[in-house]
């Protein structure tokens, strides 16, 4: 027995000693190839400050996360910040300084000041800021990157659109003098570009034509939206233009309910509602897109390629396919040729810079020189 244990025991030792190296060669080959795998996948975070399912803006940018995710070497997290915007700061905070990112997204005026004090306090990190920009005059921003949008472009499309369906009749169920209204979430810059393109449009397409314009003092409050939607058509709007985010389902709620119509932004809001909600969908002439979900794929991809200009801001708009008109619903398909065509040939005199839409954001410059 004495024998045996003597024979047995060193082998046993040699053979623990043998697994033991195994299970450490198996710990740092996992490491290694993590580490290796880390310099060709870029770890990107979105943060929302608000929540998903606002079928417009938020649900735009987190479709573009999930889309880049699909397409290119890039693992995605997207954040939701929630409606407490005491609490977006210091949540952005902690994502940059997690080390657990080599980007972060963020988008939206408010987040402005938040992304310029941090790329200050995390130089080594990376940000891309989206519908809004950082001043770069006057902030240590090298690191951060901006996308704007010329959202009046596509606007004055839709409001030149408008006027013409109401001019030739062709929304069925209107009164004869129907005018136009139009939902802002809030009185900001990016929201008065949309409108202020929208009211050029029509009354390019319309001169006399009656555009009403009323804000929602919020982006979450469906509720509020259906009310000014119900009183513009109570006082004679046919047809509503929204750029209010969640706030703008309340309108479009309204509208199919009073067998009026409605024109969205950011999504293809009929296209979303096409199958779950026939009704609310016949009420969608058609939605201004604002692809945030392309822009942000082409700004993850350059920045694997190390090609995206941090230090500046870039500007999207109809030429670059940043800004566009939904090209489908129930009225779009049955538009007529000769007004299909005109509608093409403002198109492009936009690209071509022939027509210049008002803009809101060179309004609220103008008022802040007094």
């Amino acid at each position: 027995m004495n024998a045996t244990l003597r024979y047995l025991l060193p082998r046993l030792a040699w053979t623990l000693l043998l697994l033991a190296l195994l299970s450490l060669l198996a710990h740092w080959s996992d490491r290694l190839a993590r580490k290796g795998n880390d310099k060709t996948v870029l770890r990107a975070v979105l943060f929302i400050n608000g929540t998903l399912g606002d079928k417009s803006f938020f649900d735009s940018a987190a479709k573009g996360m999930r889309r880049a995710e699909r397409e290119l070497p890039v693992s995605v997290r997207v954040v939701e910040g929630g409606n407490d915007p005491t609490r977006w700061e210091s949540a952005l905070a902690d994502l940059a300084d997690s080390g657990d990112y080599d980007i972060v997204l963020a988008g939206t005026f408010t987040m402005v000041p938040y992304v310029q004090r941090l790329a200050g306090e995390f130089p080594r990190m990376r940000f891309v800021m989206f519908d809004a920009a950082v001043d770069y005059a006057r902030c240590a921003c090298g690191n951060v990157h901006s996308i704007l949008f010329r959202q009046n472009e596509g606007a004055y499309l839709a409001g030149y659109l408008a006027a013409m369906l109401l001019q030739e009749r062709l929304l069925p169920g209107l009164p004869a003098n129907a005018g136009l209204g139009q939902v802002g979430g809030m009185q900001l810059p990016v929201i008065d570009d949309y409108l202020l393109g929208f009211g050029a449009g029509a009354r390019a397409a319309n001169p006399s034509i009656r555009v009403a314009i009323q804000y929602a003092n919020g982006f979450s409050d469906p509720a509020a939206g259906k009310d000014i939607a119900n009183a513009q058509m109570a006082a004679g709007a046919g047809l509503i233009f929204q750029a209010a985010g969640a706030t703008g389902q309340g309108v479009t709620e309204a509208a199919s309910e009073a067998h009026r119509y409605t024109i969205g932004v950011d999504l293809d809001q009929y296209e979303m509602y096409r199958h779950s909600n026939p009704q609310r969908a016949a009420a969608i002439v058609t939605s201004v897109l604002k692809n945030v979900d392309v822009a942000i794929v082409q700004a993850l991809s350059l920045a694997l390629r190390q090609q995206l200009p941090y230090g500046r801001a870039d500007s999207l708009g109809l030429a670059e396919g940043g800004i566009g008109l939904a090209p489908h619903s129930e009225v779009l398909d049955r538009l007529p040729q000769p007004l299909r065509q005109r509608l093409d040939a403002v198109r492009a005199d936009l690209v071509s810079g022939r027509v210049h839409p008002p803009s809101g954001f060179a309004r609220a410059n103008t008022e802040a020189r007094g």
